[in-house]
């Protein structure tokens, strides 16, 4: 029988926006005219090659569902993560930009790759602070590249998502504090040290680079739609952490689909809602405090500006995950549940996943979500075992 264990909460944003007009402040953000050059340019990198979408069709029919499907990024680029397109994208964009004024010409992709600008780009650093998989991709793409990297991490997070940035040549600077402290240390010292921050999170002074981040990642919803092969879901439930990806879900979506697009409902944990906070406030919330939660990489109490531009009133529902969900769920799929297939979940891309299982099977919220045998659910799990230890440990 399918069964999780695991409680949820939730919110129904009370300025959605019925009438599903997406507006040019929105379009700014993200966009399908503005994704075509990210899409291009990184079907054009080395090893690019499509993630599969599954249908979860034994889960689906046990949870009462039409149709689930589960984008399976575990294997991004070999980085195991979603972000490997936001981020190394980015940081081609920066890239570009400063050859751009130095040498008065825009290179392509391509003549960045090649190797006749190995020099003017060894002068360049570029930075950021991460969870782990946002700093793992600026790392990579700093090395594909052949530029400098320097990356901050804050004190939850694991020696093995360290090491994988220090293995892409990046230099690791661990702090005492908590993400949103490593995002202003970053920035700090970017700002002292000639660095060019690549951050997958926006703030006041701060916007442009992080629509090339969401931007990268409009490759893997440019695949779902041709996956989906005509079909259109009901329901997509995406994780929270700061927005950039449940805004770029959103905003691409909304923009293809217009007034069919699917309901938008955002998955954060207990312990760092601040988009649900958000939304129950009308304003952006800050969500202070140690922000303890197995999914790591959700454990952000900031919301991005732009982010909140888009999901301020393009996310439907809000809804907070309990921790016990998480293993149990990345257990249920390592093993396949019945005729479905195994798949490698890490602890942050399954909170979409378990919410729509428990909250299927549960009359509050599956009347509060309009979840039925005629809903068609998107779930994105956004990465794979991205700390082995860990994963070793949570799913045996």
């Amino acid at each position: 029988m399918l069964k999780l264990n695991g409680t949820l909460t939730h919110f129904s944003n009370p300025v959605a926006n019925s009438k599903n007009v997406y507006s040019d402040a929105q379009r700014d953000v993200i966009s399908i005219a503005k994704a075509a050059n990210a899409i291009s340019d990184i079907k054009t990198w080395p090893a690019y090659s499509e993630t599969p979408l599954h249908s979860l069709a034994a889960m689906a029919k046990d949870a009462g569902l039409g149709a689930l499907w589960y984008k399976d990024e575990s294997q991004r680029f070999g980085l195991k993560s979603f972000k490997a397109l936001g981020g190394a994208y980015a940081v081609a964009c920066q890239l570009q930009n400063v050859l751009q004024a130095q040498l008065g010409k825009r290179p392509s992709i391509a003549e960045l790759l090649d190797g006749q600008l190995k020099d003017a780009l060894s002068e360049i650093v570029v930075s950021c602070a991460t969870d782990g998989n946002h700093g793992r991709s600026v790392a990579w793409g700093a090395q594909m590249f052949g530029c400098g990297c320097v990356i901050y991490i804050h004190r939850d997070v694991s020696e093995g998502r360290k090491q994988a940035m220090q293995a892409f040549d990046a230099e690791v600077i661990r702090i005492t504090g908590n993400y949103d402290e490593s995002v202003r240390q970053a920035d700090l010292d970017a700002k002292a040290n000639g660095r060019i921050i690549v951050s997958d999170t926006s703030y006041e002074g701060y916007m442009e680079v992080p629509k090339d981040v969401a931007l990268g990642y409009t490759v893997m919803l440019a695949e779902i739609v041709e996956q989906l092969e005509g079909e259109i879901p009901t329901h997509v439930f995406i994780q929270g952490g700061v927005g950039g990806l449940a805004s770029a879900v959103a905003g691409y979506f909304w923009d293809l689909w217009g007034e069919r697009r699917p309901r938008f409902v955002v998955v954060e944990p207990v312990e760092a809602n601040c988009l649900q906070l958000s939304a129950k406030a009308g304003k952006p919330v800050v969500v202070d405090g140690d922000l303890n939660t197995l999914m790591a990489g959700l454990a952000c109490g900031e919301v991005s500006a732009l982010a909140w531009e888009i999901l301020s009133n393009g996310a439907d529902d809000f809804m907070t995950l309990s921790e016990e969900a998480v293993a149990e769920t990345m257990r249920m799929l390592a093993t396949g549940y019945k005729s479905d297939p195994a798949i490698e979940a890490g602890e942050s891309a399954v909170p979409g996943l378990a919410a729509v299982v428990i909250g299927a099977q549960q009359v509050e919220f599956s009347s509060a979500l309009n979840l039925n045998a005629q809903s068609k659910v998107l779930v994105i799990g956004t990465e794979g075992a991205t700390d082995p230890e860990l994963y070793k440990q949570l799913v045996g």
